[in-house]
């Protein structure tokens, strides 16, 4: 039996998804897994679910019981770099368990794999409950080498190597000037979004220009930009991206990692050759 934990260290659940987490809860249980719960899950006080420092004390619970190997973020939106302070990084990197989220914990991933070189998963595991891709999103989380295999395509250049970073633009950008923004040298910037236009968009890679990311690493993963590509942006983000980074950089694109609810996962911190 393996024992998984549920947290939710960005915004709290609204109290209309507990039926769905419990099915989530129940699928998890029904391979075998024994399930241990934050007691920071769904809204307290507005849109929080405790303090900063009670949600990452309960993140912190997990990573510190032996047993747990993997912790699944259920969360998202904007509160996640709240925690981040208040982690015990000798601990995560000492801990067994490997750390999973999407959007917000874009942050958490990151930070974790900066203080520790630990690596997490990108990833929301709600797909296995919710959404047109529920089945097959089940059969790839039972079946591993299913999930963690996203197709790239090469839009510029012809080959890349490096070690992934980043995640969703907006909220990698969160880190930018403190402690926990990663070494972006010989890395591989993985970027997705689900919310933003060109001008949002626009902003971002200015942003990741004057800080030198593009001098910086070796190669540019693009995910899915759901609003965009909902609305047929022109300029499109391949477009955006290469007016940012330039021509020289190679990038690669993918319609499976990202907001959408057919994504498979990605691996921060793992080394990555396309």
């Amino acid at each position: 039996m393996k024992t998984v934990g549920i947290v939710a260290c960005s915004n709290g659940q609204k109290a209309e998804l507990k039926n769905q987490n419990e099915e989530l809860i129940n699928y998890l249980k029904s391979l075998g897994n024994k399930v241990v719960l934050s007691k920071c899950i769904y809204e307290k006080n507005g849109v929080f679910s405790g303090t900063g420092k009670e949600r990452a004390g309960e993140l912190m619970r997990m990573f510190n019981n032996p047993d747990v190997e993997e912790i699944y973020d259920i969360s998202g939106g904007d509160l996640a770099n709240q925690i981040l302070d208040e982690l015990d990084y000798t601990a995560i990197k000492k801990s067994r368990a490997i750390f999973w989220g999407y959007s917000d914990l874009t942050t958490v991933i990151n930070a974790i794999y900066s203080q520790t070189g630990k690596c997490g998963v990108l990833y929301q595991v709600k797909h296995l409950v919710c959404g047109d891709y529920a089945e097959k999103q089940r059969y790839r989380f039972e079946n591993r080498k299913e999930l963690f295999n996203p197709f790239f395509v090469m839009v510029q250049g012809s080959s890349m190597e490096g070690t992934v970073v980043g995640g969703n633009i907006r909220c990698f950008l969160k880190l930018a000037g403190t402690k926990y923004f990663p070494d972006l040298n010989d890395k591989l910037l993985l970027l997705e979004a689900y919310g933003g236009k060109v001008p949002q968009m626009t902003t971002y890679l200015a942003q990741l220009r004057q800080i030198g990311a593009f001098e910086q690493v070796k190669g540019i993963l693009l995910g899915t930009f759901t609003q965009m590509e909902e609305n047929k942006c022109d300029p499109d983000i391949v477009a955006l991206v290469k007016e940012f980074a330039g021509d020289s950089i190679p990038i690669a694109i993918t319609r499976e990692v990202g907001h959408g609810s057919d994504s498979k996962a990605i691996i921060i911190g793992e080394r990555l050759t396309i």
